[in-house]
């Protein structure tokens, strides 16, 4: 028998795209009595329905979905304004008793959220001459005489993490360190926290199949439509899939084109995610493909609510 809702502790569902993440997440909320929190940094925007994925109305009505269609496609989104977004929803919903299921494979969101990291603003002009300086070396060296600890944490190679850790102590005043250990630490936390894993052969079947049928769906118009109304925001056309079709609908850029490009472009994220999540040991790992899947990750989480009396996790 299912625990009491209050029992239940957060649970969040992440994984590479097209790995199952959203049906199990529905699934379980029905089962359970839960409601979904998005970790999706495209589907906040309206309109961008059939390239995101996002819940159908149908599975709307199914189950309460929140941090889903708050911002027009000609608006910024950044990870500091999602969080407070869920700051917002998820007292609410502890209020209500209601256990919550976290879904979504942007992987600073879904930190952002579960270790309620410290997140210090952009200061673009500061980035911008930073990015002017074209030996990554001698910007490594500024930021060691800047903010020793923040070098001594990164590859000296790494030239984006340099200057994003550079902009932050320059605009801010303030060491980039100071803004808590990095993402390289995993602390504990209350979140029961579930990958769904899928083999790479697999994965890249999944992707091609779902890609057309996005494309079956409308993908094409709904671009079209949203480039004729409210256009596009630096962060909404960056999304993976529009802009691939942007070149289509602005360019006429042939379609098979855009989409074998999308298709390369989509496995590579899938990538990149899944390097991203397997560095975090909190995660526990199901197969994608269990046809006992929903019965396992509801037990895990069931068990997760079973806490000792001292508050820690069995």
């Amino acid at each position: 028998m299912p625990l009491p809702a209050a029992t239940l502790p957060p649970l969040s569902i992440v994984g590479v795209t097209a790995s199952g993440k959203s049906s199990l997440a529905l699934d379980l909320a029905e089962r359970h009595g839960a409601e979904i929190v998005s970790v999706d940094s495209m589907q906040v925007y309206r309109g961008m329905d059939i390239g995101t994925a996002k819940p159908t109305r149908g599975e709307q009505a199914r189950v309460p979905h929140h941090l889903i269609d708050l911002l027009d496609a000609n608006e910024e989104c950044s990870v500091a304004w999602f969080r407070d977004r869920a700051d917002e929803v998820l007292p609410a919903l502890a209020e209500r008793s209601v256990p919550v299921i976290l879904v979504g494979g942007t992987g600073l969101y879904h930190r952002a959220i579960v270790d309620r990291l410290e997140l210090p603003g952009r200061f673009e002009q500061i980035s911008a001459e930073l990015e002017s300086v074209a030996d990554t070396a001698s910007l490594h060296a500024r930021l060691r005489a800047l903010d020793p600890e923040a070098a001594a944490r990164m590859d000296p190679a790494n030239r984006r993490r340099i200057i994003r850790a550079l902009e932050v102590t320059i605009g801010s005043g303030r060491p980039f360190s100071s803004y808590g250990p990095g993402l390289e630490v995993y602390p504990l936390s209350s979140t029961v926290i579930v990958g769904l894993a899928v083999q790479r052969a697999q994965l890249e079947d999944r992707l091609t199949t779902r890609f057309d049928a996005q494309l079956a769906a409308g993908f094409v118009e709904e671009v079209r439509r949203i480039e004729a109304s409210t256009g596009w925001s630096r962060t909404a056309a960056q999304a993976l899939g529009y802009r691939e079709l942007l070149d289509h609908v602005r360019d006429g850029r042939p379609l098979a084109e855009c989409r074998s490009d999308a298709i390369v472009h989509i496995r590579r994220f899938a990538v990149r995610q899944d390097r991203w999540f397997r560095r975090d040991p909190r995660i526990v790992w199901f197969d994608a493909t269990s046809p006992h899947l929903l019965e396992q990750v509801s037990a895990h989480w069931q068990k997760a609510g079973e806490r000792d009396d001292d508050g820690s996790l069995p």
